[in-house]
């Protein structure tokens, strides 16, 4: 598969060749949903809290007549069914993180890079580098070349230039080659792979 490299200016650098084993597969849903599922589950903090009926701070002090009162036997104002009492099967503090294959998460951002090809989302870019780390100028140059929805993926080490130019710019990311990911690749309309980070790609899968 060969796609046109470009630049930022929006001129022509070029062609390369596409790995059909990585970008040229059939992309399943499935294989990506579990991988979404597994990132999505794996960054969620899971601090939700609720005190739990030994956590309370009241008496444990029989309040109530064993007989006579017309009510149940009640020992303690702690109990989940008394305003203020403990919550019963409350949520607590946990992981939400599951496992899933090694070989299955490498499946998926092949299948994620395959996608972006199929649905012709894909643009090879010669070099993400900018000379002053100016958002305006940034801003027009992906204007140009249509992008307002974007994920940059830059070699092993993106251009600070590049990096601070684009911090400030609405639906447009921007990481390192390393830090490539499905979830990030599937919620950008637009996949930019400068060359440096379409070499570590294929030397990584390969």
């Amino acid at each position: 598969m060969k796609l046109d490299v470009t630049t930022l200016s929006a001129k022509k650098a070029g062609t390369v060749e596409l790995s059909e084993d990585i970008f040229g597969l059939e992309p399943r849903k499935d294989i990506l949903h579990r991988m979404v599922r597994y990132q999505l589950a794996k960054r969620q903090a899971g601090t939700h809290k609720t005190k739990l009926r030994s956590e309370i701070s009241r008496t444990g002090a029989k309040w109530g007549k064993q007989k006579g009162g017309g009510t149940a036997r009640h020992g303690s104002k702690r109990a989940n069914i008394f305003i203020g009492g403990g919550r019963a099967h409350g949520p607590v503090v946990r992981s939400h993180a599951h496992k899933l294959q090694r070989k299955v998460r490498l499946l998926a951002m092949k299948h994620a890079l395959s996608a972006k090809a199929v649905a012709s989302q894909l643009v090879i870019l010669d070099e993400a580098v900018m000379k002053d780390p100016k958002t305006t100028e940034l801003k027009k140059s992906l204007a140009k070349l249509g992008w307002n929805n974007v994920l940059v993926i830059g070699g092993k080490e993106l251009d600070k230039n590049f990096s601070l130019a684009a911090r400030n710019l609405p639906n447009v990311d921007v990481l390192p080659a390393a830090g490539i990911n499905v979830y990030d690749v599937l919620r950008r309309n637009t996949l930019v792979l400068t060359k440096a980070a379409l070499e570590d790609l294929e030397a990584r899968f390969k």
